[in-house]
């Protein structure tokens, strides 16, 4: 199927939530959190996401993962990726339990999409120090698109992982996976870089991206992706597809803030303070703008 037809499949079934100017979300996109393996490149910038998700948890944003959040084409088995992130998902949990947590499944996830797998992975998790089995992300329903939709305005904004129609990552995204579980993998872990690095990524313009804005100016519809790695706000003129951008940049992470009715691109990073002592902070790359901005129905 091409991007058109899946975008518009997925916009057809998403999920709805009202927003209103007082509403905070936070998109974080590509994770692909993995077993803490010399493979695992999320490891590296595993304390600034956390440092990240404790401030965006108090100060009372809405965490929305856009897909590719564990890396389970690698480890179907989920335990492995819990185990190596059980403090990154101590304050996941804070989120799912005060229902500000929405999960997209991506291709690297696409596991998600049986809700079957769900409930045996993620619904409950076995304590080895305390020899028990204690609630996890119990209930959790991970879906394929989210509309924002806006309770002013009736502006409506789509996000979805942005794989629909990635002809390597949808329709054939089994081979896919078995190239990167029996090849790229080991190859990485020896020091090779992978072709689909997000450096390499950072300013070439994905050919799926010239899909998502045909598919935005024929349904005037604001659009939200991950999957390219490429951290995206549009410039003045351009159609309103915006991307979250990932969080296994080398010692940054990227995502998207909607806040007070604006929304903006931001960076977390580590730095060096006046001094000597290290401490993560957040940079704002882009905006804000308010989202009537990018309203073009």
């Amino acid at each position: 199927m091409q991007t058109k037809q899946r975008l518009t499949k997925a916009y057809n079934n998403a999920r709805i939530v009202s927003i209103d100017e007082n509403s905070k979300y936070i998109f974080f996109s590509d994770c692909h959190r993995g077993d803490g393996s010399l493979s695992d490149e999320f490891v590296r910038n595993k304390n600034i996401f956390i440092h990240a998700l404790e401030y965006y948890y108090k100060h009372g944003f809405v965490y929305v993962e856009v897909g590719d959040g564990d890396e389970l084409w690698e480890h179907r088995n989920a335990k492995h990726i819990i185990t190596a992130n059980r403090h990154v998902y101590s304050v996941i949990r804070k989120f799912h339990s005060k229902d500000r947590l929405i999960i997209l499944y991506g291709n690297h996830n696409i596991y998600l999409k049986d809700q079957e797998y769900v409930v045996k992975n993620y619904y409950e998790y076995y304590n080895t120090y305390k020899e028990i089995t204690q609630d996890f992300l119990k209930g959790l329903q991970p879906i394929e698109a989210l509309i924002l939709r806006c309770e002013k305005t009736g502006q409506e904004i789509l996000t979805v992982h942005g794989h629909q129609g990635d002809f390597s990552n949808d329709q054939l995204w089994v081979l896919n996976m078995l190239s990167l579980k029996y090849f790229w993998r080991f190859l990485h872990a020896f020091g090779a870089r992978n072709p689909a690095s997000p450096v390499k990524n950072l300013h070439k313009q994905h050919k799926i991206e010239k899909n998502f804005n045909k598919w935005i100016n024929e349904n005037r519809t604001m659009l939200i992706c991950g999957h390219t790695h490429r951290l995206k706000y549009p410039k003045t003129g351009e159609l309103p597809y915006f991307n979250a951008g990932c969080c296994i940049y080398p010692s940054i992470i990227t995502g998207i803030e909607i806040i007070n009715g604006t929304i903006q691109t931001v960076m977390w990073r580590v730095i060096a303070n006046q001094y000597g002592y290290l401490e993560v902070i957040k940079q704002i790359i882009r905006g804000p703008n308010p989202l009537e901005k990018y309203d073009i129905r």
